[in-house]
């Protein structure tokens, strides 16, 4: 058999593989990207995406909305009802000191009832710190004595949400018609 030439063996089987380097031999680098992969790392959100999250935004408010409003209507009708409860409970007191006489007149008894001095002149405590008022920031109506109800007791009532004053009637939040 003929001896084999080393250029002989590489044009049978073609050029000897040599050990490849290892990886502290390899210089740490990125590969370099194409304009195609380049677009598809991004980093921030499309515009797509942004309208697409503000659009189920937009949904979900509009159905929760209406409740909200809802509840803060119900939620500023109680809170006049309590106000109009404080302020019977003050004229309830101011009854009992006063030989169980209601005041009688308009608005102009918060007056009274802020006073810090008796009828005698005697220093009491007063039996309200401030005119009380609405959900709506306006001052409740007061009328004794009440041409609103028969029960004997002042009439109290607010404008209700709308503000205007109907007397007791109308959106009109009243004592005399409270469950």
């Amino acid at each position: 058999m003929e001896s084999l030439r080393p250029n002989t063996v590489a044009a049978l089987f073609g050029p000897i593989p040599r050990e490849s380097p290892t990886e502290r031999e390899l210089p740490m680098q990125r590969p370099a990207l194409s304009n195609k992969q380049s677009r598809t790392r991004r980093r921030g959100f499309t515009l797509l995406e942004l309208l697409i999250v503000l659009a189920i935004l937009g949904v979900i408010a509009a159905m929760v909305v209406p409740n909200l409003l809802g509840s803060q209507k119900k939620a500023n009708i109680q809170a006049t009802e309590a106000s109009i409860h404080g302020l019977e409970q003050a004229l309830k007191l101011y009854a009992v000191s006063n030989g169980g006489e209601y005041p009688s007149g308009g608005t102009d008894v918060y007056e009274l009832l802020m006073a810090n001095k008796d009828a005698e002149g005697n220093s009491v405590e007063p039996l309200l710190s401030e005119v009380p008022k609405d959900a709506w920031g306006q001052e409740l109506n007061y009328e004794y004595p009440s041409t609103k109800h028969e029960s004997g007791t002042p009439a109290i009532w607010s404008a209700g949400p709308n503000k205007s004053d109907e007397q007791g009637s109308g959106d009109d939040i009243s004592n005399w018609t409270q469950s």
